[in-house]
């Protein structure tokens, strides 16, 4: 302000369109500037209106719930949300899982235990599971944890685990073989 002689410490916006650029003041002429100053001044109510429901949005485009903001996209799948907390419910999480699993097979009964002590889905080739458990005994080798006992019990399962899906798959090739 003219003739003022205190610290122009503290900022007030010049214009609505121009919110970056500011104007400089001491603290009692920014609070009578900003007393007199209206955000809307010059516009007509229906432009306040408009301006308001663009900031709801935060000036971005909306639509409804489900519906695509590209034409042509598919729209939405309840089976694509992913719900690790089940909070939309048990039900629509199984639906989900029997869409995700349509045309895989069902993994045999001998393997469902090995297959998830191994953290591999079914179905895996005996390529993928020697890979598997070669990064299994090497994390969980007890001379690799300084002899730790939980280490060696996991690598005991981990290693029976190994055993019955490489016999099951071994003997599945034999029977395509012969």
């Amino acid at each position: 302000m003219p003739n003022c002689e205190k610290p122009a410490g503290y900022r007030a916006p010049r214009s609505r369109e121009t919110l970056n650029q500011y104007y400089w003041f001491c603290l009692e002429h920014v609070r009578e500037y900003n007393a007199r100053w209206d955000y809307y001044k010059g516009m007509s109510p229906g432009q306040i209106e408009a301006h308001l429901r663009a900031d709801i949005a935060w000036d971005r485009p909306s639509w409804a719930f489900g519906q695509s903001a590209k034409p042509g996209k598919q729209t939405f799948q309840e089976e694509d949300v992913l719900d690790p907390l089940d909070i939309l419910g048990q039900n629509r999480r199984s639906r989900a899982e029997r869409v995700k699993n349509r045309g895989r097979p069902e993994t045999p009964d001998a393997l469902r235990e090995p297959l998830a002590t191994l953290g591999l889905p079914w179905p895996v080739t005996l390529e993928d599971a020697k890979a598997r458990y070669r990064s299994l005994a090497r994390k969980h080798h007890p001379d690799a944890n300084n002899g730790d006992k939980r280490s060696e019990e996991r690598l005991k399962s981990i290693n029976v685990a190994f055993t019955v899906v490489r016999a099951h798959l071994t003997s599945r090739d034999l029977e395509k073989a012969g």
